[in-house]
């Protein structure tokens, strides 16, 4: 089965960005996301050898969750310039590996991911990989044919969600997590949710009615019940911000995110200061080919 992988890169640029000391270039420029990002590439396609990828990009302009919810994602510190100037960056970084890159005013790379999902899902023997730094994607996840990479430990442990690890973690199935979310709030993107329902409840409401609509409408009047229903305005009302958008216009065929045809890999790295990781490109590059196994 050959496979798809969808980058978050923001997602995995922030994390390697506060997961790594501070790093600079040979002229002086900020580095430690593009190294830890370039560290995880480089170890992606080495370990997985992925026949597609794509990396997905946020973009500075608003949302209609921003249009939505004025508080959307409040709280969160601003970004600094030495991590805005490394999400520039990325774009050269992708562009050495041979990885096309997206990005769409008006929708977040989440958004992007979905929409990429949702046009490539019914392909066959494909599977679709999301890797990123938050579980948003979960939503997106069934079975094995769809899951989600998260690093959790740093940048260099993964935990993949599929149904069954969906199930064993919050006690319910993915295709139930914007439900979920929708019940028991996200405080990362400053989303309210339900007050008083927490994930316990949310898990045994959902279990129990499927989905937030039945619970709305079913005559049961017990008191977790009575609670969504009293409250149905905010939870329809988180759940739009919620839910991902599946449609992004954005038109490209399976066959164009083929990984390859990017440029001198070790002469960025070497550029970028990343004398370990240029030494190993370079060594890829003289690794002498045994006559015996050659196919020509």
């Amino acid at each position: 089965m050959k496979r798809l992988f969808l980058i978050d890169a923001n997602s995995l640029i922030h994390r390697a960005f506060h997961a790594l000391p501070p790093l600079t270039t040979p002229s002086g420029l900020p580095s430690q996301a593009i190294y830890g990002l370039s560290r995880m590439l480089s170890r992606l396609i080495k370990e997985e050898n992925p026949e597609y990828v794509a990396a997905l990009f946020d973009r500075p302009e608003p949302t209609h969750r921003d249009e939505m919810y004025a508080e959307y994602k409040a709280g969160r510190p601003e970004t600094p310039n030495e991590l805005i100037s490394q999400l520039i960056e990325a774009h050269n970084l992708f562009k050495a590996f041979g990885i096309k890159t997206f990005e769409l005013a008006g929708f977040e790379a989440d958004d992007l991911i979905a929409t990429f999902v949702e046009k490539f899902k019914k392909e066959k023997d494909l599977q679709i990989v999301i890797l990123s730094g938050d579980r948003d994607g979960i939503q997106l996840v069934d079975k094995e044919k769809i899951v989600l990479w998260t690093p959790v430990k740093g940048i260099s442990e993964i935990f993949v969600y599929d149904e069954k690890s969906t199930v064993e973690k919050f006690g319910i199935l993915p295709k139930q997590m914007t439900d979920y979310k929708s019940l028991v709030g996200d405080s990362s993107d400053n989303i309210k949710g339900v007050a008083g329902v927490g994930p316990k409840t949310a898990m045994t409401l959902l279990n129990k009615y499927g989905n937030l609509d039945t619970i709305f409408t079913t005559k049961d009047e017990g008191p977790a019940v009575l609670k969504v229903k009293n409250n149905r305005k905010e939870a329809e009302f988180s759940r739009g911000l919620v839910k991902l958008r599946k449609d992004a216009p954005i038109d490209v065929k399976i066959e164009e995110l083929k990984l390859g045809g990017g440029s001198d890999l070790a002469g960025y790295f070497e550029k970028m200061g990343f004398s370990s990781l240029s030494q190993k490109e370079k060594a890829k590059k003289e690794e002498v080919i045994d006559p015996q196994k050659s196919l020509f």
